[in-house]
């Protein structure tokens, strides 16, 4: 999974954020794409955002600290995403599908398209571990989130809501990892999308509805 953490300043709201750190951290992203993180320097992103040098450095100290936030912002914008697509949205089936779309597949679309995407999944990986960890940890809530309704289920089949979206999350950015090409990614979330809906099934019936 690819993810676009205190981060900027301590204790900064990412959805707050100003205009100018948004200039910056849309700026970043396109000299990222374009340039790789290595051949991208502060200089660079403060002329790509229009902004002074020192009132680049007044919001981040360095390029570390550009990474952090624009995984902490990527992901905020991400769980809004998927927040708006739930809404009225009953079936577990599509709810899945929502919070793949955006958690998996669109990371997977983005880095095909991108020619320096393994630069920058590098540079999240070497500086951002932290970051990335709490931004599995908002995936997940939102999975356990949809699938705690079903919790009698799953304690029937040994399993509780917690446990199973820590599994399909972990799953998920695995897949979106190493797939072969995006039909495969896709297969393999449809796969985890039938073991979720499996273990929630309440009795054959419902068994019969998802074939």
């Amino acid at each position: 999974m690819i993810v676009y953490i205190d981060i900027i300043r301590p204790n900064v709201n990412m959805r707050s954020m100003t205009d100018r750190d948004k200039y910056i951290l849309d700026a970043a992203v396109r000299l990222f794409s374009r340039y790789g993180v290595k051949r991208t320097s502060m200089g660079d992103l403060a002329e790509e955002a229009g902004v002074a040098r020192q009132t680049l450095y007044n919001a981040y100290k360095n390029k570390d600290d550009v990474l952090r936030a624009l995984i902490r912002y990527h992901t905020d914008m991400a769980i809004d995403e998927i927040e708006a697509g739930l809404d009225g949205v009953q079936a577990l089936g599509d709810q899945l599908d929502i919070i793949f779309n955006r958690m998996s597949v669109a990371g997977f679309d983005l880095v095909q398209a991108t020619p320096n995407a393994q630069d920058i999944i590098e540079g999240f990986n070497a500086i951002g571990q932290r970051e990335l960890e709490a931004s599995a940890e908002k995936f997940r809530a939102v999975i356990e989130r949809i699938l705690s309704p079903h919790e009698a289920a799953l304690l029937r089949s040994g399993l509780t809501a917690i446990g199973l979206s820590d599994f399909v999350q972990r799953s998920a950015k695995a897949a979106s990892s190493d797939a072969r090409d995006r039909d495969h990614l896709i297969g393999q979330l449809n796969t985890l999308k039938t073991l979720c809906q499996v273990a929630t099934a309440t009795d054959a019936a419902s068994l019969n509805t998802m074939v």
